[in-house]
């Protein structure tokens, strides 16, 4: 049974930084292993939508979709390890969220009813 873990989240100081991780799991069980899907990172933030930041495709191709992170979010992955990961620097109170990570067994898409398989997501509070 395919699964995803996120870790990582926590408290931090505006300015500071954190690496998440997605950590897959049992994907053989899909027929395929977990490197040819796509992964998405989301947040959803208190009082806003679900909205997708970066996706990553199995040979690292990155497509960025979040404006609001300015840049500030850099998405990778681990083959060898089952991981993809999201390294955010320089972190405001805004970027207070619940962060999830999602597999496609398709292209790279920003759509959340597109997704195959979700993570249940891991917490940021950015306060100082």
């Amino acid at each position: 049974q395919p699964q995803l873990v996120e870790s990582g989240g926590g408290l931090v100081q505006p300015g500071g930084s954190l690496r998440l991780s997605c950590a897959a799991s049992g994907f053989a069980a899909s027929g395929f292993r977990f490197d040819v899907y796509t992964v998405n990172w989301f947040r959803h933030a208190p009082g806003k939508e679900r909205e997708a930041i970066s996706c990553i495709t199995g040979g690292s191709i990155v497509t960025n979709y979040g404006d609001s992170v300015e840049g500030r979010f850099i998405i990778s992955r681990d083959n060898a390890e089952n991981t993809v990961y999201l390294q955010l620097s320089s972190l405001k109170p805004g970027d207070t969220a619940v962060y999830y990570c999602a597999a496609r067994f398709r292209r790279c898409s920003k759509y959340i009813n597109e997704m195959d398989y979700w993570g249940e997501g891991t917490m940021i509070t950015v306060s100082s």
